[in-house]
């Protein structure tokens, strides 16, 4: 379950990371600070979006 894990978060904080950061500039926060916090709560926000996800997954075997 790590590994698929791993791969999950890839793509899950990648996306969350994104959308945070285009929350951001929307907000009118256009400095390099505020688009690096919301890149980095993003990816953090994906730890436990990702292991719900990766147990649903082998829930269903």
């Amino acid at each position: 379950m790590l590994r698929l894990g791993f791969i999950l978060h890839l793509f899950i904080g990648s996306t969350l990371a994104g959308s945070a950061v285009i929350a951001a500039l929307v907000m009118g926060q256009d400095t390099v600070r505020p688009i690096l916090i919301a890149a980095a709560l993003g990816f953090v926000a994906a730890i436990p979006v990702t292991w719900l996800v990766a147990a649903r997954l082998y829930e269903d075997r």
